[in-house]
């Protein structure tokens, strides 16, 4: 599994998206990606109570403590890499947690529109 090249959307280097909790496909704290990632966890956001409880009603639970996967569980204001296709529900549902353009991996231009995520984006 070897990440693809680390751009964001924006086509500059890829920047951290969150450290604590560690996010992304590698547990690297960037939104990296590869053919193995299948869901595409490429756009940084930071989330929302109205996000963590429509990913949760669509089956992610992002807030619950997972110890067992050294996961903290997600609280408002944290940083995570989620799916882009997920992002993109949650902005049809109106529930889009805001979006991170420096941090979140040119990858998700292959589901997501720029001007989208630009609207969505992070002050």
């Amino acid at each position: 599994m070897h990440p693809q090249p680390s751009l964001n959307v924006l086509g500059g280097p890829l920047k951290p998206c969150s450290l604590h909790p560690l996010t992304g496909f590698f547990r690297n704290g960037q939104c990296d990606t590869c053919a193995e990632d299948h869901g595409c966890h490429t756009v940084c956001v930071e989330v929302t109570a109205t996000f963590l409880a429509y990913s949760r009603a669509a089956g992610n639970d992002l807030s619950t403590p997972r110890p067992e996967y050294d996961f903290p569980g997600l609280q408002p204001g944290d940083r995570w890499c989620v799916c882009a296709a997920r992002w993109q529900e949650a902005l049809d549902a109106g529930v889009a947690a805001p979006v991170a353009l420096a941090s979140t991996h040119f990858r998700s231009l292959e589901v997501v529109p720029l001007s989208l995520l630009q609207q969505h984006a992070t002050a």
